[in-house]
């Protein structure tokens, strides 16, 4: 099975087809009678030049999603893990944080804002990871915690937790928005320079 397919490639191969444009001309050549008794190795020498010059073929770049397929993924990631937030007994703080750290990544998420790859990766990792992580976590130590006393209740570990994730995100909105400002002030120049 490898071996056909491997041939069939070699069959479509740049490096084939100028063989075979050059074993044409050693045919025509010989039609001509320039070749004589030696017309076989004519078409062979002829092909072996044309498969030799001819460029090698370049396997074809990966496709990778564009950023808009990303975000689109991201956002219905965003939208799953709404679901299972909305299943979770939270105090008061928490739910606070994490009421905000949600409004965050929603606008972070809008089409338009986020292109940079980084980006995304941080906010991918917040959505697909950290936040279900960090909630998850709180859910099972809080079991324990009320089977066990005496240790440090989980839930000041989720507070610091959504804190860092939301000072994640705050940073990149912090990016955005310093990029915007610098996109509007150059404009203003080039607006100002441009009338005199």
């Amino acid at each position: 099975m490898a071996i056909s397919e491997r041939l069939l490639r070699y069959a479509e191969s740049r490096k084939n087809l100028t063989g075979c444009v050059g074993g044409l001309a050693g045919v025509g050549v010989t039609l001509t009678g320039a070749a004589g008794p030696l017309w076989p190795l004519v078409v062979a020498g002829l092909y072996g030049a044309g498969a030799l010059i001819a460029p090698p073929d370049r396997p074809a770049a990966p496709a990778f999603p564009d950023p808009a397929e990303q975000l689109d993924a991201l956002r219905a990631d965003l939208a799953t893990l709404r679901e299972y937030l909305a299943e979770v007994e939270l105090p008061p703080a928490a739910h606070g944080r994490l009421t905000e750290l949600d409004t965050l990544l929603g606008a972070l998420l809008e089409p338009g804002w986020v292109s940079d790859p980084g980006h995304l990766r941080v906010l991918g990792r917040a959505v697909r990871q950290d936040v279900p992580e960090a909630v998850d976590a709180f859910v099972r130590s809080r079991w324990w915690t009320r089977a066990v006393p005496g240790k440090e209740p989980p839930e000041r570990h989720l507070e610091r937790q959504l804190a860092a994730l939301h000072g994640e995100a705050e940073a990149i909105a912090g990016a955005l928005h310093e990029a915007e400002a610098r996109r509007q002030e150059t404009h203003t120049r080039y607006l100002e320079d441009r009338g005199r």
